[in-house]
C-alpha cells in the first residue's frame, strides 16, 4: 500500500469514526455535555502538552550542555507535537491518541516499537544490498584477514590549459 493510499485512508476514517463516537457518546450523555467534555480534554491535552514540551525541552538542553546530541528529546518532541494536534482535533478518538502520544511511558514503548521497526528495515535492505553488490564490511574475508582501509595518495595538482 502506497503513503499516499494510506493517508487518503485515515483522512477517510478518522472523520467517521470520530463523528461515530461522538453521536454516541451524546446519545447517552447529551449534546451539550458531550461539547463540553470535548472542550475539557482539549484544555487538559494542552495543560499535559505544556507540561511534558517543558520538561522535555529541559532534558533537551541539559543534554546539550553535557556535550550530547539530544536525539531522544528531538524524537520525542516530534511525538508531542503529533499528540499535541490530536488533542486540539475535536474528537474523543484523536484525543485518546493524543494524550497516548503525551503520557511519557506510552510514548517511549511508542517511539522505541517504530524506531525498532525502522532499525529492522534498514538492516534488511542493508542485507539485500550486500546480497546485490556483495559488500559487507561486517562479514569475514575468505581469507579471514582483516579488511585494509584503501589507500589514499595525497598530493597537489595544477590545471594547465
Amino acid at each position: 500500500m502506497k503513503l499516499s493510499q494510506i493517508i487518503l485512508f485515515f483522512f477517510i476514517s478518522i472523520p467517521i469514526i470520530e463523528i461515530y463516537f461522538l453521536i454516541v457518546v451524546s446519545d447517552e450523555i447529551g449534546w451539550l455535555q458531550t461539547i463540553l467534555l470535548v472542550i475539557i480534554t482539549a484544555m487538559m491535552g494542552v495543560s499535559l502538552l505544556r507540561h511534558q514540551s517543558m520538561a522535555t525541552l529541559m532534558r533537551a538542553q541539559k543534554n546539550m550542555s553535557n556535550g550530547q546530541l539530544p536525539a531522544n528529546e528531538i524524537i520525542e518532541g516530534i511525538a508531542l507535537l503529533i499528540g499535541g494536534v490530536l488533542l486540539l482535533t475535536p474528537g474523543f478518538f484523536t484525543d485518546t491518541i493524543g494524550f497516548i502520544c503525551l503520557i511519557p511511558f506510552l510514548r517511549n514503548n511508542i517511539i522505541k516499537f517504530f524506531l525498532l521497526r525502522q532499525a529492522v528495515k534498514q538492516a534488511k535492505s542493508t542485507s539485500q544490498y550486500d546480497q546485490v553488490f556483495g559488500d559487507n564490511p561486517q562479514q569475514e574475508n575468505p581469507n579471514n584477514k582483516p579488511r585494509r582501509p584503501p589507500e589514499v595518495i595525497e598530493g597537489e595538482f595544477k590545471r594547465e590549459d
